[in-house]
């Protein structure tokens, strides 16, 4: 069994002695070994390669992205693992003016980076943005690196993502703005299979349903950092 990732803390990221880790990762292990599936390797790549190496089967599964109506047309996900809302990676002193996607829109003319094909290229085109604000990476780091270098002025991802890079990274001078609700609800994380899995993934659903939400799973994810709160959003989505 090969699992993907890409390093996106506290989601997915390398430890000291290069093991891949993360809430994301974590959860995964617990879910095979549950499945008594053994021979586990995870798999560093990039974003925009995560769908398509299922397509071709490079690995089996990948770690939490967003079921969006487009990715279920290409593959088959699991029940919801986390659920949260988009951030903006921004300077310091742009903190207080760059409140959302809107605030770029209204610019005209400020940068915003984004990871190839994730979502928030798309949910920023349809709040106003223009296509020529936009300048596409491949990683996360290309794209954070921008902002400091002030190739942009913002970068688009999970706001969780920004917070897990800043409390990870050495960088200084950066902060996190979140995408206010009325822009952009929170958005729910799974795992993604390939389209002929469904077996797989409904064994997956059956070890998440009895997991996610008990003491055991609350502990793991206060470890990267993810509150109750956090936890009880996810079960929100299954009532």
């Amino acid at each position: 069994m090969r699992v993907a990732y890409l390093i996106e803390p506290p989601f997915n990221h390398v430890d000291e002695a290069g093991n891949a880790t993360g809430c994301d990762v974590e959860l995964a292990r617990y879910v095979l070994e549950q499945l008594d599936i053994e021979d586990v390797e995870f798999v560093e790549t990039e974003f925009a390669q995560l769908l398509p190496g299922l397509a071709r089967d490079d690995w089996q599964m990948t770690t939490g992205l967003f079921a969006s109506p487009e990715r279920q047309r290409i593959a088959l996900f699991s029940r919801p693992i986390w659920a949260l809302p988009d951030g903006l990676l921004v300077r310091e002193e742009d903190a207080p003016r760059l409140a959302g996607y809107r605030c770029l829109a209204v610019s005209g003319d400020l940068k915003l980076a984004v990871v190839r094909d994730q979502v928030q290229h798309t949910i920023a085109l349809g709040l106003g943005v223009m296509p020529n604000q936009f300048c596409v990476f491949d990683t996360y780091a290309d794209a954070a690196r921008a902002v400091q270098d002030g190739t942009v002025r913002a970068f688009a991802s999970v706001a969780r993502a920004h917070e897990g890079f800043l409390n990870t990274s050495a960088v200084d001078g950066l902060a996190v703005v979140t995408v206010p609700v009325r822009e952009k609800a929170r958005a729910f994380g799974c795992y993604a299979v390939g389209l002929s899995a469904n077996h797989f993934r409904n064994r997956i659903d059956k070890v998440l349903n009895t997991f996610i939400g008990g003491a055991e799973h609350r502990r793991l994810m206060k470890t990267f950092g993810f509150a109750d709160t956090d936890v009880d959003r996810v079960l929100l989505r299954q009532r």
